[in-house]
């Protein structure tokens, strides 16, 4: 029989209770309104995108990077394990419970990740972030933007207004970037219109899969070269 999950904190939000659940050491839960969002003991696309990131800011001294989305922090670890000490990462998360979660019970996962000194959390919405640093100077600007949402690119998100996959906000994406800087995504599953909208906006886009059978999610690749 299998063990029942134990709810260990919920929280009111606009889209339905959040809960943390747990039903063993390191095995972990988050859902909304009862659907599931992230699952411990399944991270390896989180890993993987985290990895694809870093592969291209390998030989920058003092990389600026900014994760949209906290989750369980498996992003953020892949990110940091993989970049200098002299690196910044700044972490938008809409809810502060997800941040006090992955500073207490999750921490284990990541070895607490958040409570590395590289790392800057902000809550707040990315695509906020996004728009306030498209018009800030070069410096100020990021290497990468990687996107690590519980809703990726979607089949019916508006092309032109969608606050954070359409072309408007594309386009912010693309001026908070520095010279030569890169767009990471996640998605569940792949989205052709997303994908053109990114290579409209001048992004060199590529896609890999990550996972094993059903559950191979996708990550999208946007290189920004001036």
């Amino acid at each position: 029989m299998a063990t029942p999950w134990q709810t260990i904190e919920n929280v009111s939000t606009q889209d339905g209770l959040l809960e943390l659940r747990q039903r063993g050491k390191g095995d972990y839960l988050i859902t909304i309104d009862g659907r599931i969002l992230m699952n411990s003991l399944a991270h390896r696309s989180e890993i993987a995108l985290g990895e694809l990131v870093c592969g291209y800011l390998s030989g920058r001294t003092h990389p600026r990077i900014l994760i949209g989305g906290l989750g369980m922090g498996y992003t953020l670890k892949a990110v940091l394990d993989n970049l200098r000490p002299t690196a910044t990462v700044m972490v938008a998360e809409l809810n502060p419970a997800v941040v006090k979660w992955c500073r207490g019970p999750l921490a284990e996962l990541t070895g607490g990740a958040v409570k590395d000194p590289r790392v800057h959390i902000k809550i707040d919405d990315v695509a906020n972030l996004i728009r306030r640093y498209a018009n800030e100077d070069e410096q100020e600007k990021f290497d990468a933007i990687v996107l690590d949402l519980y809703t990726g690119p979607y089949l019916h998100s508006h092309a032109k207004n969608d606050p954070i996959y359409g072309n408007l906000a594309i386009n912010n994406t693309h001026n908070a970037l520095k010279s030569n800087g890169i767009f990471a995504v996640w998605g569940e599953n792949y989205e052709a219109g997303f994908a053109n909208r990114l290579s409209e906006a001048g992004f060199i886009t590529s896609t890999h899969r990550s996972g094993k059978g059903s559950a191979r999610h996708v990550i999208y690749i946007g290189k920004f070269e001036p």
